[in-house]
């Protein structure tokens, strides 16, 4: 329902417009900014984030969490969209700041970068925020094309240019795709707005011959959103952009869009087609499957970090749509509310550790030394045992083990699954969760239990990560606040999980 203020109608939108003039600001003043480290320019694009926070927590304050349309309804302004922005926010400052040590080693610190990056952020505040289809297809291509250009920084790199190319033609591949999905299901409602598409498929769901037009439309839609969140078998392009791209430019891929593909596949499925649900949580069930298993064995094989990490996510995308797909229980939406919560409790959590290790993959690396494979972790423990103990506490929080964040996460979303009565798909989950933490404990084994190579490479590879231990003390504080969070969230989980529960029932 349209909430009754008495501010502008473009008042829920003022972090979006306040963010497009600061990365109009940020591409101008790097004009002028002639330092390697850019440190006027990367002190805008924090000071844009700064100024984001405090406008979507004074809406937020203001409004009281109300639901808010604008733009004749095609923006909203929820809860939901306010608590998944804030950590969008929180998400890209930290990526920054991981970021800009290794892209100064680079050469790669530009001007381009931090304008793109604050761009992909609108788009995902936009994709967050969006009431009708047109918005959120308008917000998911800034997002892509911004991510696209991002990967193909390194102009001097063949890897870096093959992942941009692969990434940006199965990219268009999927947004054919679920704009096809749209204009049926636009066919069938004759409408784009979210809020309509629900009241129109509540009817229409009840005839059969419209409901199998529907289900038609869904099958593209849901293609999309599998391949925005990296799913089996829409996951082909993950491992290579991973890998081919900058690290910190996968630091950027592998965090804040996840938010983003979370809000759009909430905004279709829950929002705009939950009569449909029985229909499409069938497919997010193999989906959900599927990606769990090739995910957690195909890691196992990998020895790149990066690509072990990609086959990760793919897994963790597939552990967050159990509770995606553990809403509506034989027509009954009782166990809604919990289970879309506790797959937003999940994705946020997932960033997070996401964070962590890519961060920390960055952190270990120096000019002309790149930490991406799993033995340039051996004997970690002996240079810097803080730094070592960091990364097995996100190791283990990706692992699920407790008292971990990554541990209450998977039980929350196997809770939901349980409380559905899908018992069988818990118990497949739990299996292979189990069979994902060896990869992640060969890790902590490396750190702590094996010996740095005696080659004369491998001792120029430890002696450029012992100069990267010793530097960036700003990132170190930040990498232990990282990581000790994941401890915090892990043993005191309730309030996250409430303020996701609230998000959740605010719809």
């Amino acid at each position: 329902m349209n909430v009754p203020f008495s501010l502008p109608n473009f008042f829920p939108a003022l972090p979006e417009m306040f963010l497009l003039i600061m990365g109009c600001v940020v591409m101008i003043a790097d004009l002028f900014v002639k330092s390697e480290r850019r440190t006027g320019s990367f002190l805008l694009a924090q000071a844009a984030l700064l100024g984001c926070t405090l406008l979507t927590g004074f809406i937020l304050v203001s409004t009281g969490g109300e639901l808010i349309y604008s733009f004749s309804n095609l923006f909203v302004a929820d809860v939901m969209s306010h608590v998944l922005k804030l950590a969008a926010y929180v998400a890209v400052s930290v990526a920054l700041i991981y970021s800009r040590q290794y892209l100064i080693d680079r050469d790669l610190l530009r001007g381009e970068f931090l304008v793109l990056l604050l761009f992909a952020l609108l788009g995902m505040m936009v994709m967050m925020s969006a009431n009708s289809f047109l918005t959120l297809y308008l917000g998911l291509e800034l997002l892509s094309l911004c991510l696209y250009a991002m990967v193909a920084l390194n102009r001097d790199s063949a890897a870096s240019t093959e992942a941009a190319m692969k990434y940006f033609v199965l990219g268009a591949l999927a947004s054919g795709l679920l704009l096809y999905g749209m204009s049926m299901i636009y066919g069938a409602t004759g409408t784009l707005t979210i809020t309509d598409i629900a009241r129109a498929v509540a009817k229409l769901s009840a005839n059969t011959s419209d409901r199998v037009f529907l289900t038609f439309g869904l099958v593209f839609v849901v293609s999309g959103i599998a391949f925005k969140l990296g799913v089996v078998p829409f996951h082909m392009w993950i491992p290579d952009v991973y890998h081919g791209a900058p690290t910190a430019v996968t630091l950027v891929i592998g965090t804040a869009p996840k938010l983003a593909a979370f809000a759009m596949a909430i905004r279709m499925l829950v929002n705009g087609l939950l009569d449909l649900a029985v229909d499409w949580q069938q497919m997010l069930v193999i989906l959900a499957v599927l990606s769990m298993a090739i995910g957690n064995i195909t890691a196992i094989a990998q020895t790149n970090l990066k690509r072990m990490l990609a086959y990760s996510t793919i897994a963790h995308m597939g552990f967050m749509l159990l509770g995606l797909l553990s809403g509506v229980v034989a027509g009954n939406w009782f166990n809604a509310a919990d289970a879309y919560s506790a797959a937003m409790f999940y994705v946020i959590v997932y960033v997070l550790m996401s964070l962590g290790a890519f961060g920390m993959l960055l952190y270990l690396s120096a000019k002309g030394v790149e930490c991406e494979n799993l033995e340039d972790l051996k004997g970690l423990n002996q240079r810097s045992p803080w730094t070592a103990f960091i990364m097995l506490v996100v190791m283990f929080s990706l692992a699920g083990v407790p008292p971990t964040a990554g541990f209450y996460a998977k039980f929350a979303v196997i809770s939901a699954a349980v409380n559905a009565g899908q018992i069988w798909l818990a118990v497949v989950a739990v299996l292979l969760s189990l069979i994902g933490a060896f990869y992640y404990l060969r890790v902590v084994k490396l750190m702590y239990f094996d010996e740095t190579g005696g080659s004369p490479t491998d001792a120029a590879r430890s002696a450029g990560m012992d100069l990267a231990l010793a530097a960036n003390g700003e990132m170190r504080v930040l990498l232990s606040i990282n990581g000790l969070a994941l401890l915090v969230i892990g043993i005191l989980p309730q309030p996250l999980l409430a303020l996701c529960y609230l998000a959740i029932k605010s719809l």
